[in-house]
């Protein structure tokens, strides 16, 4: 086998563009094997990524073919395990992004380590970030807790940088294999049969990524400030999933919006600025992603009702608006941001359920799952986390229904038991007073807790701590 073989470890960066692990290894070597290691275990609470994952695979897989690029996928149950044998072989370099959770950052220290005392090169690159989270402190060298002045200064230190040319992937020589024992990535399914309904709403590749980032600067951009809050209209970008697992670098997302001048732009972009944000309070924090980033919550009284718990997951919480978000966040792997909010505060402040409950649901659920930016939105709405809500901001889910979803599309296209009810009623049927449109108890549940006698329960909670 020749010697001149660059490895490439993907993770969550299918793309050719600004993928820097690829871009150095096509440069600096003759045969270069991608690969990717499916641990069935790391996905066994994230069953709806197992389908973009698939999907991504296979696309990327066809792609990279063209460049005599092999994709290998091995099954593994232990990341170390599988690096400890790869150490034995010698006629390789190999080359990775970074992913920035506290585990995988902590295993690159690891690898960095053994792949030094084992006298095999390396290269170690910057992933899907516009910043290292290290590079925005404060003047004190302390890392910032709120959000504004932390995305002011990562603004400003990312401008002063200066543009590195990027690398473009060139052609290899020749198409080798380099693993064996390596599996199909039929053989990454969901358990849950959700393809057929995902198929529906996403097409995973690069290309997609790139088509509706276009769509959105063209057609969304401007109106964003306001659309954005709107579920029933399509105002918002849609690309969380694709910047998840890698489709396209939030840098590409940067370049493409600051082109143009609306003034909307900046309120777009402030949301990547949370998912820097969320990056870096995760890693200087790291106790907040098994528990709380504030310990008194470690003292609240959280509840534990099933029969509750299972109405929220369900959609049948008796509340529209909740109902609607819960369903189309289990019909397509994705949920209106703002619906997030209603539906996660109802959960935590409604029925008082603790926040990793959520949490760990939609973990389950979202395609665009990501670590730093699902726990941090949930201790955001908790008010356990940095910079959070106030613990007495407790959303009125009839209120935040008839404002947001003046009219209803939103409900009644994802709860459609209450089509035929009328405008005024929508957002609270239980006021309805005709059976022949709509039974409250057999066609659509009874509010599972009176809004208003929940909200003082939840105050008095919150007091206690």
């Amino acid at each position: 086998m020749a010697q001149n073989i660059g490895l490439v470890w993907l993770k969550d960066d299918f793309r050719l563009k600004k993928n820097l692990a690829l871009a150095h290894a096509s440069k600096n070597h003759d045969h270069v094997v991608a690969f990717f290691l499916y641990k069935k275990r790391k996905f066994i609470d994230q069953e709806a990524q197992k389908w973009w994952v698939s999907k991504s695979l296979k696309e990327f897989k066809m792609k990279l073919n063209s460049y005599n690029i092999n994709l290998e996928i091995i099954k593994t149950d232990s990341y170390k395990s599988f690096f400890e044998n790869l150490f034995e072989k010698r006629n390789f370099c190999i080359y990775w992004n970074k992913t920035y959770e506290p585990k995988y950052l902590q295993f690159d220290k690891f690898l960095i380590k053994n792949l030094k005392n084992n006298r095999i090169k390396f290269n170690l690159f910057k992933g899907n970030i516009l910043n290292e989270y290290e590079e925005i402190k404060k003047s004190d060298g302390t890392p910032f807790k709120v959000f504004t002045p932390f995305w002011r200064n990562a603004e400003k230190f990312y401008l002063e940088k200066i543009p590195a040319k990027e690398k473009k992937l060139s052609k290899c020589r020749k198409k080798i294999s380099f693993f064996k024992k390596i599996i199909s990535e039929n053989e990454i399914q969901s358990e849950i049969n959700w393809d057929k309904k995902f198929e529906k709403y996403w097409d995973p590749s690069e290309e997609n990524a790139n088509k509706e980032l276009k769509s959105f600067i063209k057609d969304k951009i401007e109106n964003y400030s306001e659309a954005r809050n709107l579920p029933n209209i399509s105002g918002t970008s849609k690309l969380s999933p694709f910047i998840k697992h890698g489709q396209i670098h939030v840098e590409t997302i940067w370049e493409e919006c600051i082109k143009i001048k609306k003034s909307s732009v900046g309120k777009f972009l402030a949301e990547i600025g949370w998912r820097e944000f969320n990056h870096s309070l995760i890693n200087y924090f790291p106790h907040m992603v098994k528990g709380n980033y504030s310990k008194k919550f470690d003292k609240f009284p959280w509840e534990k009702n099933s029969k509750y718990l299972n109405a929220w997951k369900k959609g049948l919480t008796g509340y529209p608006i909740v109902d609607a978000g819960m369903r189309e966040l289990y019909a397509s792997g994705w949920m209106h941001n703002r619906v997030r909010m209603i539906v996660g505060s109802f959960l935590v402040k409604h029925l008082l359920i603790n926040w990793t409950e959520g949490e760990s649901y939609f973990k389950n659920c979202l395609l665009d799952y990501n670590e730093a930016n699902n726990i941090s939105g949930w201790q955001w709405v908790a008010g356990s986390g940095a910079d959070a809500a106030p613990y007495f901001r407790i959303f009125n889910p009839i209120l935040q229904g008839e404002k947001f979803d003046k009219n209803g599309d939103y409900v009644k296209k994802w709860v459609p038991e209450l089509k035929n009810v009328p405008k005024k009623f929508i957002h609270k049927p239980w006021e309805l007073n005709d059976i022949n449109i709509l039974k409250i108890g057999s066609d659509y549940p009874e509010p599972i807790v009176i809004h208003e006698k929940a909200r003082s329960k939840a105050l008095n909670a919150f007091k206690s701590i």
